[in-house]
């Protein structure tokens, strides 16, 4: 069957994507950005690829008319604050396009949306249900509360709280309950949901065996990782400390985590397990999801990460916008150097950032990143999501990676800092040499400013970076 995939850059979407083509069909990708995006080589004559830009009605003419299925998983929780009506719109924008196409089954991912009262987040995710019902196909939607896995948001939060914490003063929401459910166990419901008459024109929740409070995620995750961890909570705490708690804290942006707050402190517990007869799936426990996104880190195989998601940082614009890195009005930082071994020279190129660092200065690499935190940035936290490969559109620390060529050695990219302008940063194995260019293009006199009071570390961090290397 053909299948079109909205996300598929995405979290979700690029795991389904494997699923999707491994079971034959022939997959239609709806990308905004086809720059970042990057499937496997192997699935280049499986899948075909249409820009989209769901606020466009006029770009939605490119979906092909000849689908039978569509899944949709569009969600704008941390690019806006009027998310809401924004993703409204594309729900909207996305039903009509469908509606002229031979489309027979539509499915949407969506939150547990139980309780009277809802977050703003599972709120919206309710009225995109409801748009989307609307059209002339049957209907499906899945409501999912916390997702675990490599690279989830909800697991990396996790993951970075209870790692860097031993100690914690947590907010009263952590005594919320909810009732996590693992990724592969989310694949395997939407997978087997495809064209199955008995999901049509209704709405499942989807969750593990275990109903949980955050509290009790928490000290699970440290048992799974051998640690002692002391959380007490509070009722001192607000939302808006909350938020800034985790921002600090974690990786994640502060609309993200505001967002995270807010939703939390409504109980995301399913209402009946009936889908899992239906289809066949056993979801597995907490731990046992804890156990196998662990084990995917473990080989370095982690298909894909939240981070690496425009989500991560609020940027809407397409790379496109960047990869042309402008000279007029620019400052720049130039450094060459000889190279003796050109594979091991892109191979550190390659491995830049994340665990590795940037071969000099990492403390004002760090320095940098907490100051870009105390500003709304998204900090260094991020790291990179696979330790040896990168694409086009990933999160690499506070970059975004903007042209990956490893053949031609060329690595561009551009910086999710908070700045008073903007910067690119390029790295070009050309006759021998390593070109190192630092380009920032400064907004007003601050971002002169800004240029000559960073640039006396210039010197000292990108003259270390070159020469570490292109050494043997």
């Amino acid at each position: 069957m053909k299948i079109l995939l909205t996300g598929s850059t995405g979290y979700i979407g690029k795991r389904l994507l494997n699923v999707l083509v491994e079971q034959g069909h022939q997959v239609v990708c709806c990308v905004r950005d086809a720059k970042r995006f990057s499937p496997p080589e192997l699935y280049l004559d499986k899948i075909e690829v249409v820009e989209v830009d769901l606020l466009d009605k006029n770009s939605l003419s490119t979906i092909p008319k000849d689908i039978d299925g569509a899944y949709y998983l569009v969600h704008s929780m941390s690019t806006s604050k009027d998310y809401k009506s924004l993703e409204e719109q594309c729900a909207s924008n996305f039903r009509e396009a469908i509606d002229k196409t031979n489309t027979k089954h539509v499915i949407y991912l969506s939150g547990i949306v139980n309780e009277d009262e809802l977050s703003e987040h599972l709120s919206s995710r309710l009225n995109v249900e409801k748009e989307l019902e609307k059209g002339n196909y049957h209907f499906t939607a899945l409501r999912a509360g916390i997702i675990i896995g490599s690279g989830s948001a909800s697991f990396e939060i996790i993951r970075d709280l209870v790692e860097k914490l031993p100690i914690m003063i947590t907010p009263k929401w952590l005594m919320t309950k909810c009732q996590p459910i693992g990724i592969r166990d989310v694949i395997s419901f939407l997978s087997k949901s495809l064209m199955n008459p008995a999901t049509y024109n209704q709405n499942f929740d989807i969750g593990g065996p275990d109903i949980l409070t955050y509290r009790e995620m928490l000290l699970g995750f440290a048992k799974e990782r051998g640690l002692k961890r002391k959380i007490w909570t509070v009722p001192v705490m607000t939302p808006r400390l909350s938020s800034y708690w985790l921002y600090f804290v974690t990786s994640t942006s502060y609309k993200l985590a505001s967002s995270l707050v807010d939703s939390m402190k409504v109980e995301v517990v399913c209402r009946d397990t009936r889908i899992n007869e239906l289809l066949g799936v056993t979801p597995s426990s907490y731990q046992k999801s804890l156990e196998y996104a662990f084990a995917k880190i473990k080989n370095n195989e982690v298909l894909s990460s939240w981070k690496d998601a425009y989500a991560s940082s609020g940027l809407t614009d397409t790379i496109s916008d960047f990869i042309e890195v402008p000279t007029y009005g620019c400052f720049r930082d130039v450094k060459e150097a000889e190279y003796d071994n050109i594979e091991q020279c892109i191979q550190r190129i390659w491995s830049i950032g994340g665990e590795t660092g940037w071969y000099s200065g990492n403390w004002l690499w760090k320095l940098r990143g907490y100051l870009d935190k105390l500003v709304g940035g998204v900090g260094l936290r991020r790291g990179r999501t696979n330790p040896d490969t990168i694409h086009a559109g990933d999160a690499l620390d506070f970059w975004r990676v903007l042209y990956a060529n490893k053949e031609e050695g060329r690595l561009l990219l551009f910086a999710e800092m908070k700045l008073p302008g903007e910067a690119w940063l390029e790295f070009k194995v050309e006759k021998g040499k390593l070109i190192q260019t630092a380009t920032f293009r400064p907004l007003g006199v601050l971002g002169r400013a800004y240029w000559y009071a960073v640039f006396p570390f210039h010197g000292f961090i990108f003259k270390g970076m070159i020469r570490n290397i292109t050494k043997v």
